[in-house]
């Protein structure tokens, strides 16, 4: 069942009203705090913007403040339309992707610990996603290396470049953590974001390394899947540092598609 329909037949939450020069914190609290107490959960529906103003006794203004800002954290998800509203989102990643990426740009995060982090995470969620894939989810990754052999082939950048980020979020799903998928997703997120300030680097090792790691991965040998993984990574993180020491952009070559 779509939980979004799911949500619209549960019973309504209901709110109380909020006092203070800043009504939109005490609205944004509350609906965390209904969050958190599961009386609010993914894919729930909250009130109209009516109800929602009239249960907090705020302005319609106030209440749209509170309502963005949950939905720049990645709380609310805000469709349009006769069956929109604003929604409890499916998961909290893009919250974590988002924070990430600020701290990226703010600085805080360097790309030295960009690729440490995504060395320590990439080879943890290869011995866990080894021990538990089904034989059908390997076959999910194996369409998908073939995939990017085929858009390589074919010269289709924006294509394999999907496919490539696919490939990490494939394995962070095998594992069953949420945490990992998550993370992975912020981590690739960046990558890819630094990889486009950096311009184009080459590195040929990639199909090849992974048709070897599918090998591995499908004879559930966990430890020489990771020990690929780590080796490969550390390749890329060599790479990258590197292209992002020569000071920026070739702006005459496309960014390469995040490996």
């Amino acid at each position: 069942m779509d939980r979004a329909k799911a949500g619209n037949d549960r019973p309504s939450v209901q709110f109380s009203p909020v006092t203070g020069t800043q009504p939109a914190i005490g609205i944004v609290a509350q609906i965390r705090d209904h969050l958190s107490s599961r009386r609010l959960k993914a894919g729930d529906r909250l009130p109209s913007e009516r109800d929602l103003a009239l249960q907090f006794r705020v302005s319609r203004n106030s209440l749209r403040q509170a309502l963005h800002s949950l939905a720049e954290s990645g709380l609310l998800l805000m469709k349009k339309g006769a069956a929109g509203g604003a929604f409890i989102r499916d998961g909290g990643g893009q919250a974590v992707s988002t924070g990430l990426a600020d701290l990226y740009s703010l600085g805080t995060i360097r790309p030295e610990h960009l690729t440490e982090a995504r060395i320590l995470v990439g080879v943890e969620v290869v011995r866990l996603a080894c021990a538990r894939a089904t034989d059908d989810e390997i076959e999910e990754l194996e369409a998908n290396v073939a995939d990017a052999d085929a858009a390589a082939s074919a010269g289709d950048g924006p294509r394999r470049t999907e496919l490539n980020l696919e490939f990490y979020r494939l394995l962070a799903r095998m594992t069953r953590n949420p945490i990992l998928v998550t993370v992975t997703d912020a981590v690739a997120a960046i990558t890819r974001k630094y990889v486009d300030e950096i311009g184009r680097t080459s590195n040929q090792s990639v199909m090849p390394f992974r048709h070897k790691f599918l090998t591995k991965l499908r004879a559930r040998d966990c430890e020489g899947a990771a020990g690929l993984m780590r080796a490969h990574l550390l390749n890329l993180q060599e790479i990258y540092l590197r292209g992002g020491s020569k000071g920026g952009k070739d702006n005459e070559s496309p960014p390469p598609a995040p490996e």
